[in-house]
């Protein structure tokens, strides 16, 4: 179990808040605020319980390494590049602050842009009740550190600025960072928001104690990236439903002809070892039968349909084919419980989007019939959002990596630290 903001007395306390907002940015206006969204009901319940102060602190892209890409692209490109004006527009929490406040209906008062240390006098001299926005934490090279002294530097000073810690930002919770994990070691009291919550309540059960039948449908382009997830399900999924371009690689693995789609060659022994222990289970392996193909990887490809399994040597796959939708449909009528982890086809190109489509249709579906439905990392968010099914879901993670790694059965840093 882990504590939450409502198992502790909030009056009169200095809170100290981890946020995700690492939000799209484009010359400093928010382009998506899913995550900014999904904070306000920890923060409004924290001003409510009557707290001194509630600080706030998150990380912005990382203003090193992106600056580092966006000068070399200008250079290439012929272009002068103006760092300040690029940080100001990408990675300032400032606009944040402004686009929280109108949120909010309430002033959220930003400390200025020289960083988070020395913040204390600032904070403690706000009115009773302010919310404060700090700067972008990955100014700072000790928020990131490998060595943990050099993190603790960092997160002694932020937890100078507060009595609690509350951590909801499940979107960092795999990271070791001193705004995520290493303030806990320096705050008397550290629990969860209400996100934070929410994505452990709904995510956890799946590795250790699903209701079962539990059904894991598994896309997105390379097998690599899912070895760990698609090993962990298999220990309580009674079926792998395996779409998009790393279908491929199990394809080949299995003998058949899959023409110029993508496949990771260095994984097929994975993909045969996936198999085999998926039949020692009794886990079904639910793989493409038909598929819509295209000769080349672009949205004005013109799409073929392939009855078939093998693809010929001109043809790439890029979406599933009704046959399969058939099959994935029938599989997952039975599940009680489905986790849905990458699209099954480009759904970014109109001509392939419509396997993903039925695919979250389905989901949307099994909700409807008191499925248990997650859909977690970022492209099958972006699906369903791209759907407007988002809202039919049991539950849509707003974690990337941090929702992989939990699946994998991993333990999350930002998570421990808030355990009772």
């Amino acid at each position: 179990m882990i504590k939450t903001v409502k198992s502790v007395d909030l009056q009169g306390k200095r809170v100290i808040m981890r946020v995700d907002f690492n939000v799209p940015m484009k010359d400093g206006v928010v382009q998506d605020d899913t995550r900014i969204t999904a904070a306000i009901p920890t923060i409004r319940y924290i001003l409510d319980q009557g707290v001194k102060s509630l600080t706030l602190m998150s990380h912005l892209g990382d203003p090193k390494k992106d600056a580092e890409k966006a000068r070399d692209k200008a250079e290439r490109d012929g272009k002068t590049f103006d760092y300040d004006q690029y940080i100001a527009g990408k990675h300032r929490m400032r606009p944040i602050a402004e686009y929280l406040a109108r949120k909010l209906g309430k002033p959220v008062v930003f400390a200025g842009e020289d960083g988070c240390y020395g913040k204390r006098a600032f904070i403690e001299g706000q009115s009773a009740g302010a919310v404060i926005m700090l700067e972008n934490t990955r100014f700072h090279k000790e928020e990131t550190a490998k060595e943990a002294a050099e993190r603790d530097k960092l997160a002694k000073e932020l937890a100078a600025y507060g009595d609690i810690f509350v951590n909801d930002a499940f979107g960092t919770a795999h990271r070791d960072h001193a705004s995520t994990a290493s303030i806990a070691k320096f705050v008397p009291v550290s629990v969860a928001g209400f996100l934070m919550e929410k994505e452990v309540q709904f995510l956890e059960p799946i590795v250790t104690s699903p209701v079962k039948p539990l059904v894991a449908i598994i896309g997105g382009a390379k097998v690599s990236s899912k070895i760990a997830v698609l090993e962990s399900l298999l220990k309580n999924a009674s079926a792998l439903v395996i779409g998009g371009g790393m279908a491929y690689t199990f394809l080949k693995a299995q003998g058949r002809q899959v023409g110029k789609s993508l496949v990771e060659d260095d994984q097929l022994d994975t993909a045969k070892s996936i198999l085999e222990a998926a039949k020692k289970t009794g886990a079904g392996i639910i793989l493409p039968v038909d598929q819509v193909a295209a000769e080349t990887f672009d949205a004005a490809a013109k799409p073929v349909a392939v009855d078939s399994q093998d693809l010929p040597d001109n043809l790439m796959g890029l979406d599933i084919g009704p046959k399969t939708l058939a099959e994935y449909k029938t599989v997952l009528d039975k599940a009680k419980t489905i986790i849905w982890n990458g699209p099954v086809g480009v759904f970014e190109f109109e001509a392939f989007a419509k396997g993903t489509e039925e695919i979250a249709k389905l989901v949307a579906a099994a909700t409807a019939k008191g499925t248990i439905t997650v859909v977690g990392g970022g492209d099958s968010v972006a699906a369903v959002n791209k759907f407007h099914l988002a809202d039919q879901m049991s539950h849509v993670s707003t974690g990337g990596g941090a929702s992989l790694e939990l699946l994998e059965g991993k333990k999350l840093p930002g998570i421990e630290v808030c355990r009772g």
